[in-house]
């Protein structure tokens, strides 16, 4: 296959160009490096720097549609932008590739963001969508659109709900993934600031499990949105807990005022993906943080 990645040069997306070109598919690359790094790239892609919302897609047979405005509270800050990034661009996309003839699109959602705070835990695929963020706003239009571009212009395209994804190349001076923003300081031994009381949960998924979901939604050819996750539920009070630990880092973490729009709970049942794809466990949190920590210290 010749597979579109965009956010090609990002944490997943990089990872996910890699395991694509490891099978034998010829990839493409689109990123605009605001975020992304050339170092993340494979040698054997074509990476094309550029704005998301100019991406072509003619000869591509799949797209796996990953780039995004990801900061929860520039999105609360600025929505109107936020939605020209995560939605707008979208939907340019999802108009390219069904012009184009492509044959399957995946997009990366989200699961937290858009549910909301749980009515029942682990939240599945039927638990109602309340996102709390001009962030979960913008992904659950995405999914509305995608339906619209399968029911009516015959695009096979499937929607992925991450939990919170963590593992090597996250970057640890961005807005989100709290694993990379902790990772460089417990390796320093330095203080750590969690926002809020520390007791607000996620559900951690390692990149690889997230990469696995991403392959078997490109071959599959099942429709709608599917969870992303491990089921378990984490406090950032154990996660900063069970990072120090493997770190060997001492001192307590500090706390400020939580952030405006973040929920307390947050986990999702992902079995409906892995029997569908037949899919194996999620990776274990205390090995994903071990291998984690040790990519960032070499």
């Amino acid at each position: 296959m010749h597979v579109l990645v965009t956010g090609g040069a990002g944490f997943i997306g990089s990872h996910i160009a890699d395991a694509l070109i490891a099978r034998g598919d010829r990839i493409t690359l689109v990123d605009d490096l605001s975020t992304g790094s050339r170092a993340n790239v494979n040698p054997r892609a074509e990476l094309r720097v550029m704005d998301v919302r100019d991406a072509a897609v003619d000869g591509v047979d799949g797209v796996v549609h990953q780039a995004a405005q990801v900061d929860l509270r520039k999105s609360v800050a600025d929505p109107a932008s936020d939605a020209d990034v995560n939605v707008v661009a979208s939907v340019r996309l999802l108009e390219a590739a069904a012009g184009a003839g492509v044959k399957r699109f995946v997009f990366a959602s989200t699961g937290g963001a858009i549910y909301g705070e749980p009515r029942e835990v682990p939240q599945t695929e039927e638990h109602p969508a309340n996102p709390l963020s001009p962030y979960g706003c913008a992904k659950l239009a995405v999914e509305h659109y995608l339906h619209y571009f399968r029911e009516v212009r015959g695009l096979s395209c499937v929607a992925l709900r991450y939990a919170n994804v963590y593992g090597p190349r996250q970057n640890a001076k961005g807005e989100a993934g709290v694993v990379a923003i902790f990772a460089p300081h417990l390796l320093a031994d330095e203080d750590v600031t969690i926002n809020g009381s520390g007791e607000q949960t996620r559900d951690f998924v390692y990149v690889d499990d997230v990469v696995a979901a991403n392959l078997a939604a490109l071959d599959g050819g099942f429709g709608g949105a599917y969870n992303v996750g491990t089921g378990v539920e984490t406090s950032i009070n154990e996660l900063h807990a069970k990072m120090a630990r493997i770190a060997g880092a001492a001192k307590p973490p500090r706390h400020a005022p939580a952030k405006l729009g973040e929920q307390m709970r947050s986990v999702l049942d992902g079995s409906r993906l892995r029997t569908l794809a037949k899919l194996p466990e999620p990776l274990p949190l205390d090995e994903g943080l071990r291998r984690t920590l040790e990519w960032f210290r070499r």
